[in-house]
């Protein structure tokens, strides 16, 4: 059944930037005293809301974070975006096969509204989905939780039973089978395996989402 609703995740399906980002955050850490790889951020971190990476990371070192540690992080994130962020290869093709058939779409995010509008902004896909972007902060739980994409399901006026959800990392595909929504697991980045255990029909090219929803 084809759904009326497809609810994108931002980082690593939208915007190809969970490298850069986990990249910063590694060193960012790793400068604590702690040293953390890239690979070893992603497996950890990857999906989760920036408060959740920060209790995860004071977990780790065994004391709070210090002053300005995330705006720092942050700056050097925004920066290192401007220089080298760019679209998901196919994706922005992907949305608009998906819209062309008459299926709503939105973003439904673990990202602060200020990184959704950078990185949207940046890769050109901002226009694709004006008004219906949803951050992780206008709910108590973020993911894995389902509390995120049953608030973008009801803001859009689409029941959980008609949406799919587009991730590629297991707490989101999580959330989303949690909501009672089809997950599909974008694995260009992300063990398959791993999102094929947390309840996800998994491809790993843009090119196929229409094929995955019916649109083919």
């Amino acid at each position: 059944m084809r759904p009326s609703l497809v609810i994108f995740d931002c980082d690593g399906v939208l915007v190809d930037s969970e490298g850069i980002a986990n990249r910063a955050l590694a060193e960012a850490v790793t400068a604590l005293g702690h040293p953390l790889g890239e690979a070893e951020s992603r497996r950890d971190f990857v999906g989760l809301s920036m408060k959740s990476v920060m209790a995860g990371i004071e977990a780790r070192i065994g004391r709070p974070l210090p002053d300005g540690w995330l705006d720092d992080l942050q700056v050097r994130t925004y920066t290192a975006f401007r220089a080298e962020l760019g679209p998901v290869p196919g994706v922005a093709d992907a949305v608009r096969a998906v819209q062309a058939a008459g299926i709503a779409t939105c973003v439904a995010s673990s990202g602060t509204p200020d990184k959704l509008a950078l990185t949207l902004g940046l890769t050109g896909l901002a226009p694709l989905f004006e008004g219906h972007v949803f951050s992780a902060v206008s709910v108590a739980r973020g993911k894995p939780a389902p509390d995120l994409f049953l608030h973008a399901a009801a803001r859009m006026g689409h029941g959980p039973e008609t949406c799919v959800v587009v991730e590629d990392s297991v707490p989101g595909v999580t959330g989303a089978v949690a909501a009672g929504m089809r997950a599909l697991g974008f694995s260009r980045e992300t063990s398959a395996g791993l999102l094929a255990g947390a309840g996800a029909d998994v491809f790993d090219d843009m090119a196929a989402l229409p094929g995955l929803i019916g649109l083919e």
